[in-house]
């Protein structure tokens, strides 16, 4: 009876932990401020595929010339996705269709970008789109931007 309640006791104390090393990791995340809730589908499929696989809902912070993406739900301290704004290319914008609906938040706006030759696609609201494209448009002279 002894063991099962220190065991016990041990599982909800491991879950308190990691519950709050999980809030802290996104709290320091968000410490630099210039952060914004942004699903991203790395690789994305051809145009018109809506089944809404491959989107992982994360935080993007913007770090100079450089947005850093995290998965929400990580541990690691370190950015997953790293795009540059000299190298991101605008292709397209479009609201969620299908069972991408269901997949990302309510009021997600869904942007198609190339990256190094790799297509990818970034969900996120209304705001959050006018800064990021804002933040594009707005390169260091001599850099070449393509927003569409």
């Amino acid at each position: 009876m002894v063991l099962a309640l220190t065991v016990c006791g041990i599982v909800v104390a491991l879950v308190v932990v990691g519950l709050f090393v999980f809030g802290l990791r996104r709290r320091l995340i968000q410490r630099s401020g210039g952060t914004f809730d942004c699903s991203l589908r790395w690789d994305a499929p051809a145009e018109g595929d809506t089944s809404g696989k491959g989107w992982a809902y994360g935080v993007a912070r913007y770090n100079g010339d450089r947005v850093e993406w995290y998965r929400v739900f990580s541990y690691s301290p370190r950015p997953r996705r790293i795009l540059e704004r000299s190298a991101i290319e605008v292709a397209g914008r479009r609201l969620p269709e299908g069972e991408e609906e269901l997949a990302l938040l309510s009021d997600s706006v869904v942007l198609a970008c190339l990256h190094r030759g790799t297509r990818l696609e970034l969900a996120m609201s209304d705001d959050a789109l006018t800064g990021f494209l804002a933040w594009l448009e707005a390169a260091p002279p001599g850099q070449r931007v393509n927003v569409a």
